[in-house]
């Protein structure tokens, strides 16, 4: 399955959330889900709930489901909650910690500067975004690309307040890493333990 291209609106309407990762537009003026019968409450089976929420993270990250298959796994190798480590694994990615420091003004955007070479990872040019920071990483902006206007406007009006776990240096145009994120870091409303759910029964 190919990454998501369409209306981004749409998505958060059907999900029932804002996904600030997808798309700076809110949902609030038109809450219902899209379609003729948006406006009917439909109760979900116990499925539907966990499909719910694994779209959240998939849409809202900008993976594909085999990537979240992926990560699914390897947090399931790890030690402890493999919720928590899922969580951790997505908010470490390199495109959303340039969406999360203020550099673009969602993660497509944020993965578009990285395509491009404008991001730096401790000092040499990453073009992954799939790229795990660690702590100690320190993630900045190419220096002839600091007056790109996309990056200029994110960073007048941040889209979300950046997570405590990035420590800001505003001069270098740069975050550092100061410790792992965790799921409370994810920036939407979410039930993890439904992903795993949905997950245990097709890994």
């Amino acid at each position: 399955m190919s990454r998501y291209t369409g209306p981004r609106l749409k998505v958060m309407r059907a999900l029932g959330v804002d996904l600030p990762g997808l798309s700076r537009k809110t949902i609030a003026d038109r809450p219902q889900p899209p379609g003729q019968h948006g406006a009917k409450q439909q109760r979900k089976s116990g499925f539907g709930l966990q499909l719910q929420e694994k779209q959240k993270l998939r849409f809202n990250y900008g993976l594909t489901e085999r990537q979240m298959r992926r990560l699914m796994a390897d947090a399931r190798r790890s030690r402890g909650s493999a919720g928590d480590k899922l969580a951790e694994l997505l908010e470490r990615r390199l495109d959303n910690v340039v969406f999360r420091a203020g550099f673009a003004g969602s993660i497509p955007a944020a993965r578009q500067l990285v395509n491009h070479k404008h991001v730096l990872v401790n000092g040499r040019a990453v073009d992954i975004p799939s790229f795990r920071v660690r702590v100690g990483d320190v993630v900045s902006i190419r220096p002839a690309s600091r007056t790109l206007a996309v990056i200029t406007a994110s960073l007048a009006d941040l889209a979300l307040a950046r997570p405590e776990w990035l420590a800001f240096d505003e001069a270098a145009f740069a975050v550092s890493v100061s410790h792992l994120p965790d799921v409370q870091d994810i920036p939407f409303p979410l039930e993890m333990q439904l992903v795993v759910e949905y997950y245990a029964q097709r890994l």
